[in-house]
């Protein structure tokens, strides 16, 4: 009876080993997957940005040259310089020659913006809508003036998880390329 006992102890022990290894496993797959979408929606970001700096250095139809200052305003007015946030869907394409200048920013209320991004599956598109399924991630655009002809544009991707808080930061440096 003894060893049918320590039979059964050791036998629990060991399954319950393998379980707490199954539910860690778990656990980090599913760590694993939102770091990799969050470092994807971390360069969208960064590319919005970059693509708005393009429009307005392109398009702009008074002056070519006025485009970079135009561009650096409107992020300053729209409060990138503490936190900003934008949705994609508002591109309407309402004029094709200048799709990005229909782009929506809006300021964040703290350093990290409150609003959850939200995944749609049958576009596959991540953004604000009420059509989707809420991610548990938030983005963050800030914009920081390095010099006169150049803006340091960072993109903060932040998630609970667990009992821990994370993120994916990526930054890169936009330059008037317009002399």
């Amino acid at each position: 009876m003894i060893e049918t006992l320590v039979a059964l102890s050791i036998f629990s022990i060991s399954i319950l080993g393998i379980l707490v290894t199954l539910s860690q496993s778990v656990a980090d797959t599913s760590y694993a997957q939102k770091k990799v979408v969050a470092a994807y929606l971390a360069q969208e970001g960064i590319e919005y940005v970059r693509n708005l700096r393009d429009t307005y250095m392109i398009y702009n139809t008074n002056n070519p040259k006025t485009g970079w200052s135009d561009f650096t305003s409107r992020l300053l007015t729209d409060g990138c310089d503490i936190g900003c946030y934008f949705d994609p869907a508002e591109l309407v394409f309402t004029d094709e020659t200048q799709p990005m200048l229909d782009l929506g920013i809006y300021p964040c209320d703290a350093e990290i913006c409150p609003n959850y991004l939200v995944y749609n599956q049958t576009t596959g598109e991540y953004g604000y809508s009420a059509l989707g399924e809420n991610t548990g991630l938030r983005r963050t655009i800030r914009a920081e003036q390095v010099n006169a002809n150049e803006e340091k544009i960072t993109s903060i991707v932040s998630w609970e998880q667990g009992s821990g808080s994370y993120s994916v930061e990526l930054s890169d440096n936009l330059f008037n390329w317009i002399e």
